[in-house]
């Protein structure tokens, strides 16, 4: 795996971001994510551990700085503690024994998408493993709407796991998706109550991905009005931070945290898009709104080096521009049939 290409797309952009998901279960069943009824894949076609090490580590080698684990809910994995120990082993490290410092790639960071509900379970061995940042999904602080969103009266869960997060050391950054009918007023206060915890925030626009039960433009909330908003209410300034995905924060000048937006529909993020997706299937997935792929799975069951770089390099070079997301009230079909659990967030 030593001394192989930096992965190039046809436009120029180098991918150092590699987002994993490592299950499409989730014990949650958001409305704008999943049906509620809905059909998980058969576990025999979901990658091994020892798959995904190799996946990950031929990435690593091609100039990979990144990896982020996702789902689904990456925790509902049984022994999901293996893959990050594996992966931790990888922090800072050459791939090759006893090469010399920027002979060899090495992995900078290694991140968690979490929905938190098992998150206190699991925070201390993340920590142990070298995990310094997670992300946690949390779109309401109110009970009742919560069960509504979700379908699982779990919140005290989520919270629970975020204390307990914090407590063992982790950084962790709040990702809110903004929804007409269910949290859209809630924000400010949400906000408040992510940065008096020490915590970032950022928002997002719902996504058109997969079929639910729920309309999504009648859950639509553009996001630039929206910012403008917040901006005057909390005096935000641009900042110049970037945590290597796609968002766009402002910092309050009265403290140190920050607020992201992540908008796909009225603000396109592609053209400095730096990241692929690789499913827990080992589809990947070059650009989140297009249903271009390649399946991985038979090099990575031969463990066969060659074939698999081989595979990454032609992804890369049908790597799209941009997505192709769009929301309309009279066209309820959305960008691509799989849902977000099956790509991973």
């Amino acid at each position: 795996m030593n001394n192989e290409p930096i992965l190039i797309d046809s436009f120029g952009r180098q991918v150092t971001y590699l987002r994993l998901s490592v299950t499409d279960r989730c014990d949650l069943r958001c409305q704008y994510c999943m049906s509620e009824k809905m059909q998980f894949l058969p576990k025999a076609d979901i990658l091994t551990y020892e798959e995904m090490q190799f996946l990950c580590d031929a990435f690593i080698a091609r100039g990979v700085k990144k990896i982020r684990i996702s789902g689904g809910e990456p925790l509902v994995r049984k022994d999901i503690g293996r893959l990050f120990e594996g992966l931790g082993q990888r922090l800072g490290k050459r791939l090759a024994r006893g090469a010399a410092p920027g002979a060899e790639p090495a992995l900078e960071e290694l991140v968690l998408t979490t929905n938190a509900t098992q998150l206190q379970h699991h925070a201390q061995a993340l920590v142990d493993c070298g995990v310094k940042r997670v992300n946690v999904s949390l779109d309401t602080l109110d009970r009742d709407v919560f069960h509504r969103l979700t379908r699982r009266d779990t919140l005290h869960q989520t919270l629970a796991g975020i204390e307990a997060a914090q407590a063992a050391g982790l950084q962790v950054k709040i990702n809110t998706v903004a929804l007409k009918n269910y949290n859209q007023d809630e924000l400010p206060q949400l906000i408040e109550w992510a940065h008096e915890r020490a915590m970032d925030m950022t928002l997002i626009e719902t996504m058109p991905m997969g079929f639910v039960d729920e309309d999504r433009f009648d859950q639509y909330v553009p996001l630039l009005p929206l910012q403008e908003r917040l901006v005057a209410q909390f005096g935000l300034q641009p900042s110049s931070y970037r945590s290597g995905g796609p968002a766009v924060y402002f910092s309050r000048p009265d403290s140190e945290r920050r607020v992201g937006f992540i908008s796909p529909l009225t603000n396109n993020f592609c053209s400095g898009c730096n990241r692929v997706r690789v499913t827990c299937t080992g589809e990947i997935y070059t650009c989140l709104g297009q249903d271009g792929k390649m399946d991985l799975r038979p090099a990575l069951k031969a463990q066969d080096i060659t074939a698999l770089n081989a595979l990454l390099d032609a992804a890369l070079m049908a790597k799209p521009k941009g997505h192709d997301f769009a929301i309309a009230k009279d066209n309820p079909t959305p960008a691509t049939a799989r849902h977000m659990s099956v790509t991973g967030g």
